[in-house]
């Protein structure tokens, strides 16, 4: 079979029907569904405003974003060398939570193909759920904007997270949603951008679809997910690869 551009690491998994479909498809939302960073950028520099300090540009906040609010804005002082507090860091982060919801939809896109890719799964019945770190109330209104709250069988974000379960790259949500949708980690596959999501599905037991062009600081190659693919229009393909083990 050709695999065309795909990068197919090895690891040891279940044995699958040809045509079998996956028990859950899991989706992180910034970088993978939506492109976001020139909202988030817009947040960043209002938040760096009230500090006196000067905004960044979308390729450096690209690179802060994919583990929650509270990373962001760590990320957001420390490139100003600025290394806060931990009160302070709550401070600002509260202060984040204020602004964040000015910044959600105004610049924010779909990914390509990401509308297609959700309704030609959800014509196959297969579960779908959204894990993302992003604040639950953001990610709520982003999917209304699109229209996409409906896909979603699960949607778990930051605020929604019960006590005790660890934000991505730790598989405390995965493991969480997948209980939700009584679906195994062996026929499950998460579909993500960066390392939060790489890690956390290989933590879990979960076959990753890593998805270029994302929000990802590093070399996919790096991260190692079981599939890289270009855009989600490939995402079928993907999972024809993890019908293979």
């Amino acid at each position: 079979m050709d695999f065309g551009d795909f990068v197919l690491t090895t690891r040891s998994t279940p044995d699958r029907r040809p045509g079998a479909l996956p028990g859950a498809v899991l989706f992180d939302l910034d970088g993978t569904l939506i492109d976001s960073v020139p909202d988030i950028a817009l947040a960043v520099a209002e938040l760096l405003d009230l500090s006196g300090l000067a905004p960044f540009g979308e390729d450096s906040v690209r690179a802060m974003v994919g583990h929650g609010v509270g990373p962001l804005v760590s990320r957001a002082f420390a490139a100003h060398g600025i290394e806060l507090s931990p009160t302070e860091h709550e401070r600002q982060i509260g202060r984040m939570r204020e602004i964040y919801p000015r910044h959600l939809t105004g610049r924010t896109t779909l990914m390509p193909h990401a509308r297609e890719a959700l309704a030609g799964l959800r014509q196959r019945d297969v579960p779908l759920a959204l894990v993302t770190n992003k604040l639950q109330s953001a990610a709520n209104v982003v999917l209304d904007h699109f229209g996409l709250a409906e896909s979603f069988s699960v949607v778990l974000g930051d605020q929604a997270r019960p006590g005790g379960l660890a934000a991505k790259p730790a598989p405390d949500m995965l493991q969480f949603t997948l209980s939700r949708l009584r679906a195994q980690p062996g026929e499950a596959i998460m579909v993500g951008d960066s390392a939060a999501d790489i890690e956390a599905a290989r933590a879990a037991g979960v076959f990753s679809v890593a998805l270029r062009n994302g929000y990802s600081s590093v070399p996919l190659e790096d991260l190692a997910p079981d599939v890289i693919i270009e855009g989600l229009d490939e995402l079928d393909a993907a999972i024809d690869l993890w019908r293979l083990g």
